[in-house]
C-alpha cells in the first residue's frame, strides 16, 4: 500500500498525521524516514512559540532521541542535571542510572520541536498549516477526514489511516465519539518565564511549604521558567496575572523570590488528569494529549508522548508496507495504554503530596520521601517510572524473560544499539560466529544483524522502538528464522 485517493482522483499520503507539537513531529518524521508518505495537518499558522509549558526531556526519551541522532544536538542546547529532587525529604541522585542519559534534561518544548519538525522537513513530510480537522468517517479501506482550509473553504482528505495528535480539545478524538474522563486535579497554578537577580543554587528547585508550592528551571538564554500554586489564592484561569503574584507564590514556597524581573510571558491555567478508555478506533490512532494528560509533576507529559509516537511509528509503516503480523496494530493500545495510566497515577501522586494540608498529612509526606530515598527498590522503581527506563510491554506466555523490556544501548562489535536503531529497522544480535548468521540477509534491509563483543550466547531481536521483541538463549539458524518471519522480517538463507 504506497497511499490512498483523495476525493479529487489524486494521490493521498498513506498516513495523515493532525497536530504539529512534538509527538506530531515525531511520529510524522519517523513515518517519513521509513517511506510511509505522510501528511501533517496543523489548524494554526506556522509558527514555533517560544512559550510553551514542557521543558524536561528524561532518560527513555532522550534514548529514543539518540535512536534518531538527535540527543547529542539536544543535550548542547539544555541543562542536564543529574538528582531529582521532589520536596525537602527527597533527594535522588541519577548518575546511578542504568541509562547513556543518566541525567534529566532542562530544555523547553521549543527546542524539541525545532530540533522535530527540521527533521520531519528533510524526510519529506507534507506540511499544511492553516488546516484544521471539523469532521472525520471512516470505511474499510481508509479514513476520510473534513479539513477547514486557511481560506475558509472545505475539502475532503483521504488516507489509510489518521493519527490525532491534537492535544486536549483533540478534534480527531471528539470525530470517532471517544470520551475524555477525568478531572481538573489543580486549579490556578501560575506559570511566568522571568530573569532572575540571584541566580538559584541548584539546576531545578522545587519545594512545597505550607499553603504554596514552587518550580524553577533555567533556560538556555538567561530566562527562568517558574511554576507555582498558592492554596489560598485558587482563583479563575481567567483573572489577571502580576509579577508580584508569582513573587508572594514563589516566596512562600522556597522562601526567596530570587529578585525576579522582566517576565515576558505569565499565564495562568489548571492541570487536568484525563485518558480517553480507547487509544485505536478502526484506523484512527490517538497519541499525546490526545490519548492522555497529566498534571506537570514529574515533567512526564511530553515525554509520555513522545513515546506514544514511537511506539506507533514503526507499527503504521509495517501496516502501510503490508509486512504487519496480524495484531500489530492493537498492540499499540496494550502496550501504550497502561503506561499512560501509570503516569497519570504517579503524576497525580506527587501533586496529591505537594497540595497536603494538615501538619500531620506534612509529617506524613516527609516520613514517605525519606522511605523512598533510603529504600533501594522502592527508589529505583520510582524513578524508574519517573524517567521511563522502568517501564516494559506486555509479553506473550512463556516468553524469554527479557521479551517486552527495554534494550539497554548495549555495546556490540559493529558499535553501540541505538547507533544501529537509527536505521529504523529491527535490530538482531547474534552471538559471534553463530549458526543463526545463515539467515541474517533480509530480503528487503528490514533487519540489521550484529554481534556481541563478548562471548554471551542469547540471541535477542530488538524491535525499532529499541524494545525486546524476542529472545532465545541458545537458538539455531531455524529459531532465528521462525522469530524473523513472526514479525514480518523477511530472510533468505
Amino acid at each position: 500500500m504506497n497511499g490512498t485517493q483523495d476525493t479529487t482522483g489524486t494521490a493521498g499520503p498513506a498516513v495523515i498525521v493532525v497536530g504539529s507539537g512534538p509527538t506530531g513531529l515525531l511520529l510524522a518524521g519517523d513515518l517519513a524516514a521509513a517511506g510511509t508518505p505522510v501528511t501533517l495537518l496543523e489548524k494554526r499558522p506556522h509558527e514555533i512559540s517560544n512559550l510553551s509549558r514542557a521543558l524536561v526531556l528524561h532518560a527513555r526519551t532522550l534514548e529514543q532521541l539518540d535512536a534518531r541522532g538527535l540527543a547529542d544536538e539536544l543535550e548542547a542546547k539544555g541543562r542536564t542535571l543529574d538528582r531529582l529532587r521532589l520536596f525537602a525529604h527527597l533527594d535522588v541522585g541519577l548518575d546511578k542510572l542504568h541509562s547513556r542519559y543518566n541525567h534529566l534534561l532542562v530544555l523547553p518544548q521549543y527546542e524539541v520541536e525545532r530540533v522535530l519538525e527540521r527533521r520531519a522537513i528533510e524526510a519529506g513530510v507534507d506540511f499544511q498549516y492553516e488546516s484544521e480537522v471539523t469532521g472525520l468517517t471512516q470505511d474499510a479501506d481508509g479514513v476520510s477526514l473534513e479539513v477547514r482550509g486557511p481560506d475558509g473553504g472545505s475539502s475532503t482528505r483521504r488516507a489509510a489511516y489518521v493519527v490525532g495528535a491534537d492535544g486536549l480539545h483533540s478534534p480527531v478524538r471528539k470525530a470517532v465519539g471517544l470520551p475524555f474522563p477525568g478531572k481538573s486535579a489543580i486549579r490556578s497554578l501560575v506559570l511566568a518565564d522571568v530573569k532572575l537577580a540571584e541566580k538559584p543554587a541548584s539546576v531545578l528547585t522545587v519545594n512545597a511549604a505550607g499553603d504554596a508550592f514552587a518550580f524553577i528551571a533555567p533556560f538556555a538564554d538567561g530566562y527562568y521558567r517558574i511554576i507555582g500554586w498558592n492554596r489560598a489564592h485558587n482563583v479563575p484561569d481567567s483573572e489577571p496575572l502580576d509579577l508580584a503574584e508569582v513573587k508572594e507564590i514563589t516566596r512562600l514556597a522556597l522562601g526567596h523570590d530570587y529578585g525576579m524581573h522582566d517576565a515576558r510571558w505569565m499565564s495562568r491555567f489548571h492541570s487536568d488528569e484525563r485518558q480517553a478508555p480507547a487509544y485505536r478506533v478502526g484506523r484512527v490512532f490517538l497519541a499525546g494529549d490526545a490519548a492522555h494528560v497529566h498534571t506537570p509533576a514529574g515533567a512526564q507529559g511530553m515525554n509520555t508522548g513522545l513515546q506514544d509516537a514511537v511506539n506507533l511509528s514503526w507499527k503504521l509503516a509495517a501496516a502501510v508496507g503490508g509486512r504487519a503480523p496480524e495484531g500489530l496494530l492493537d498492540t499499540y493500545q496494550s502496550e501504550r495504554h497502561p503506561i499512560g495510566k501509570a503516569v497519570l497515577r504517579s503524576s497525580g501522586g506527587i501533586v496529591r503530596l505537594a497540595m497536603v494540608k494538615r501538619p500531620w498529612s506534612r509529617a506524613g509526606r516527609a516520613v514517605l520521601a525519606s522511605f523512598i530515598g533510603a529504600v533501594p527498590p522502592v527508589r529505583d522503581r520510582a524513578i524508574g517510572q519517573i524517567t521511563g527506563i522502568g517501564y516494559s510491554y506486555p509479553a506473550p506466555k512463556g516468553a524469554h524473560r527479557l521479551t517486552g523490556h527495554r534494550a539497554p544501548d548495549i555495546a556490540l562489535k559493529e558499535g553501540r544499539l541505538y547507533e544501529a536503531l537509527r536505521e529504523g529497522r529491527f535490530v538482531l544480535i547474534t552471538p559471534q560466529g553463530a549458526d543463526a548468521d545463515t539467515v541474517v540477509e533480509s530480503d528487503a534491509g528490514r533487519a540489521v544483524v550484529t554481534h556481541w563483543t563478548s562471548g554471551r550466547r542469547t540471541t535477542v531481536l530488538v524491535r525499532p522502538d529499541g524494545y525486546v521483541a524476542w529472545a532465545a538463549d541458545e537458538a539455531d539458524a531455524g529459531a532465528v528464522r521462525g522469530a524473523l518471519a513472526e514479525w514480518g522480517v523477511g530472510v533468505t538463507a
